[in-house]
C-alpha cells in the first residue's frame, strides 16, 4: 500500500478512473472547428438534455404519486399559442355586430340554404402533370366541382363566363417549377377574392397508410381556429365550397385547421370501433395555405381594393401575433 492507505500499484486496481471534463461555462460548441467532432459534441450535448428532461420529468411524477390528492395543479406549459398578443378583432361569439354583418354578407345566401355550391377548378396557363392530378383530386373532394385548364384565357375573361353558367366560386391553382405553389379562391359573382401560397402539398400516393378512394358522399367541414373577424371571413369562404348539408353515412371530414396563420387542410375517413374509440384514414390531398391577401369584389390585379394584404416586415414584428 502507498503512504496515503489507497491501493498500490501491485494491488490490481488497474488505472484510475479519467475524470469527467467539463467545458468553462463560456464555452460554446460553435468555437470547434472540425466539423465532424463539432457535430459529435452536438449530438451528445442533446442526448444529455434529454436525458436530463427525462429525470426530471420522472421525478415530478414520482412527487405527485406521493402527494396524492394534496399534488398541485400541473402548471400550463407556455406556447407561442397560448401567448398569443391579443387581437382587438377577436370575435367574440354573442356579438350581434358580427351576427349582423354575417346575417348580411355575400356568404348568407348559402348558410341560408338559398344557394347550392358550384366550383370551377382551374389552373395556371399550361399546368404540368403533378398539378393537373392535384386539381383531379381536389375535384373529388370539393362536391360538385368541375376541372377546365386554361389554354391563354385571362382571369377576368374567366370570371364573366363562370357567373353565365351559374358557377358560385372559382378555385385557380398556380405552379412554379411544375409545383403547385398557389391559391386563388373567388367567390361570385360579388366577391371577396382570397390569395394564398400553397406549400407541403402531398398527393393520395404520396401519403403513407392512406385510406381508399374517397365516395362522392357530402364530407363534413371542420374550421379550427378562425378567430378573428378576418377569419371568419376566410372561414366562411372555405365553408361556402362545401354542400351545406354533409351526408354522414359516408364519414368523410374535410379539416381547415388555422395554426399561427397556416391553414392545414386534411381530408379524412373516421370509424367507430367501439364507445369511446375512433379510427381515423387519411384520404387525402393534403397541403398547407397561407394567406396573402383579401380582396374585395372578384379578381382584379390592376384596380382592384383590397380588405387585407400580409405585409411581412410591417406586420411580423412579434412571433406571437397572428392575424386569423
Amino acid at each position: 500500500a502507498g503512504e496515503g492507505g489507497g491501493p498500490g500499484p501491485g494491488d490490481g486496481a488497474g488505472p484510475p478512473a479519467p475524470e469527467r471534463v467539463l467545458f468553462p461555462p463560456t464555452f460554446s460548441v460553435s468555437e470547434i472547428k472540425n466539423k465532424q467532432r463539432r457535430h459529435f459534441m452536438f449530438l451528445r450535448w442533446k442526448q444529455q438534455q434529454r436525458k436530463e428532461k427525462l429525470a426530471l420529468k420522472k421525478k415530478r411524477r414520482k412527487e405527485r404519486e406521493a402527494l396524492g390528492d394534496k399534488a398541485p395543479p400541473k402548471a400550463v406549459p407556455k406556447t407561442i399559442e397560448n401567448q398569443r398578443v391579443y387581437d382587438e378583432t377577436t370575435v367574440d361569439p354573442n356579438d350581434e355586430e358580427v351576427a349582423f354583418d354575417e346575417a348580411t354578407d355575400e356568404f348568407a345566401p348559402y348558410f341560408n340554404r338559398q344557394t347550392v355550391p358550384k366550383i370551377l377548378i382551374t389552373t395556371s396557363d399550361r399546368p404540368r402533370g403533378r398539378t393537373v392530378r392535384f386539381c383531379e383530386q381536389l375535384a373529388t373532394v370539393i362536391p360538385n366541382s368541375h376541372v377546365f385548364y386554361r389554354r391563354g384565357l385571362a382571369l377576368k375573361r374567366i370570371i364573366p363566363q363562370c357567373i353565365a353558367r351559374d358557377f358560385t366560386d372559382l378555385i385557380v391553382i398556380n405552379e412554379d417549377r411544375k409545383i403547385p405553389n398557389g391559391l386563388v379562391l373567388s367567390h361570385l359573382p360579388d366577391g371577396p377574392t382570397a390569395h394564398f401560397r400553397m406549400s407541403s402539398v402531398r398527393l393520395r400516393k404520396e401519403i403513407k397508410r392512406k385510406g381508399k378512394e374517397p365516395t362522392e358522399h357530402v364530407p363534413e367541414v371542420i374550421l379550427n381556429n378562425f378567430t378573428t373577424r378576418l377569419g371568419h371571413s376566410i372561414g366562411r369562404m372555405f365553408a361556402a365550397l362545401f354542400p351545406h348539408d354533409p351526408q354522414f353515412i359516408g364519414r368523410q371530414v374535410a379539416t381547415f385547421h388555422n395554426q399561427r396563420d397556416y391553414i392545414f387542410f386534411r381530408f379524412h375517413r373516421y370509424i367507430f370501433k367501439s364507445e369511446k374509440k375512433v379510427g381515423i384514414q387519411e384520404l387525402g390531398p393534403r397541403f398547407t395555405l397561407k394567406l396573402r391577401s383579401l380582396q374585395k369584389g372578384t379578381f382584379d390585379s390592376k384596380f382592384g381594393e383590397y380588405e387585407w394584404i400580409h405585409k411581412r416586415r410591417e406586420m411580423d414584428t412579434s412571433r406571437r401575433k397572428f392575424h386569423l
